[in-house]
C-alpha cells in the first residue's frame, strides 16, 4: 500500500497524504488532483479502490490498425496532445498480425473504465469484418469517434478526409498533364474509403472522357510489397499514371517501375494518398494528396469529448478536403501516350 502511494504521489507531484484522502474519499482535495490521482492510478496499473470503480477513468482509448504507415503515428500525435489538452490520458492500442485483435483491445480498455474510444482505421472500414465489439461500446453508450470512412451501420460521429474531392484532385491532374491511361491501387474489396474513390474516379474518368476499365483497377493490402505488386499489374496493361491510396503503395509503385525499367516520372508518375512524414524526401519527392491531420484529430477529439461531457453530437459525417501536393513523382504523360 505504502509503495503504491509513493509511486502514485511521485506522478502526481502530491503528497502521500493527499493520495490517501483520494483513495478513502476524504475531503479537501480539490477535483482536479483527484481526477489526477485517479487516473495515475490507472496508468500505473493499480486497481481503483471498490467503492471509485465505477467512475470511468481520464483515459481515452485510441486504436489503430498498425504503426508502419506513417499516417497512424502522426493521428497518434494529434490526438494524443489534443486530449492532453483536455486532461485526458491516451490510451495506445496497436494491432499487430496473429497479436491483439481489435475486439480484445475493447474489452480491455472497457475493463480500464476509459471515458471513450477514437478508432482511426480498423473493421468499422470494412464490410466483412466482425463489428459486434462496436455493439458492445454501444449498449455501453461510451463515446466513440471514428476517424475516416466506416459502414453506415454504424451509430457513431465520424471525421473523414474526403475520399471523393481527394481521387478528383488525383486523377483530374494526371488528366491535365496529358496522361489518359491512368490506373487504380486501391484498398480491399470491402474497404469503404476505396469503394468511395473508386466510384469517384469512374465519375471523374467520364467527365474527362478518359477510359477506367476494371483492367486499369486492382486491389492490394496496404503495404509497399503489396503496392509494387499490384502496380506491376497496371504496368503490364499500359498505363502511363497511378493513383494510390496511401503513400505506402505508392512507393511500392515507383519501386515497381523502376524494377521494369521505366522511370518517374519520364515515363511514369505516380499519385500517393496521405502526405505521411518523409514523402518530401523520397527519390523522387512523392506527389500525394494531403490528408488534413491536424484539424480532423482535433474535431474528433472536440467530438469525443462533447459526448463525455454529456452533450449530444451529430452523428453524421463530417468531411474535411484535402490538397494536392505536386512534387516530383508526376510530369507531362510520353509523348507517345498523349491524347492527340
Amino acid at each position: 500500500m505504502s509503495r503504491r502511494l509513493a509511486e502514485v504521489a511521485r506522478k502526481v507531484g502530491v503528497s502521500e497524504a493527499t493520495v490517501s484522502r483520494v483513495l478513502n474519499g476524504k475531503p479537501g482535495v480539490s477535483e482536479q488532483t483527484r481526477e489526477a490521482v485517479l487516473t495515475a492510478l490507472d496508468v500505473l496499473g493499480y486497481e481503483r479502490p471498490t467503492k471509485l470503480r465505477g467512475e470511468r477513468a481520464r483515459l481515452v482509448g485510441l486504436v489503430l490498425p498498425e504503426l508502419q504507415n506513417p499516417i497512424f503515428p502522426a493521428f497518434a500525435e494529434v490526438v494524443g496532445g489534443a486530449l492532453a489538452q483536455q486532461g485526458f490520458t491516451p490510451v495506445l492500442c496497436t494491432q499487430t498480425a496473429g497479436g491483439v485483435s481489435e475486439a480484445d483491445y475493447v474489452e480491455l480498455l472497457l475493463g480500464q473504465q476509459v471515458s471513450g474510444i477514437v478508432f482511426a482505421g480498423g473493421h468499422y472500414a470494412q464490410r466483412d469484418a466482425t463489428h459486434g465489439h462496436y455493439a458492445r461500446l454501444t449498449s455501453r453508450q461510451l463515446p466513440v469517434v471514428l476517424i475516416n470512412a466506416s459502414i453506415d451501420e454504424l451509430p457513431f460521429p465520424r471525421v473523414s478526409c474526403d475520399d471523393e474531392v481527394a481521387i478528383e484532385q488525383a486523377v483530374g491532374h494526371l488528366v491535365a498533364l496529358g496522361h489518359t491511361r491512368v490506373g487504380l491501387v486501391l484498398g480491399p474489396v470491402d474497404h469503404v474509403p476505396s469503394e468511395r474513390k473508386l466510384q469517384a474516379a469512374r465519375a471523374v474518368a467520364g467527365r474527362l472522357g478518359i477510359e477506367l476499365g476494371a483492367h486499369q483497377v486492382v486491389r492490394s493490402a496496404y503495404s509497399l510489397e503489396s503496392g509494387q505488386a499490384a502496380a506491376r499489374r497496371l504496368l503490364r496493361e499500359g498505363v502511363t499514371g497511378i493513383v494510390c491510396a496511401s503513400d505506402p503503395l505508392a512507393l511500392g509503385a515507383i519501386r515497381a517501375a523502376r524494377r521494369a525499367g521505366l522511370r518517374v516520372p519520364d515515363d511514369v508518375s505516380v499519385v500517393g494518398y496521405d502526405d505521411s512524414a518523409f514523402m518530401n524526401c523520397t527519390e523522387p519527392p512523392l506527389t500525394t494528396v494531403r490528408q488534413p491531420i491536424e484539424p480532423m484529430g482535433r474535431a474528433a477529439i472536440d467530438l469525443l469529448v462533447s459526448q463525455i461531457n454529456g452533450a449530444a453530437v451529430p452523428q453524421d459525417e463530417l468531411l474535411f478536403e484535402p490538397e494536392l501536393v505536386v512534387r516530383g513523382s508526376t510530369a507531362p504523360a510520353p509523348a507517345a501516350a498523349r491524347r492527340t
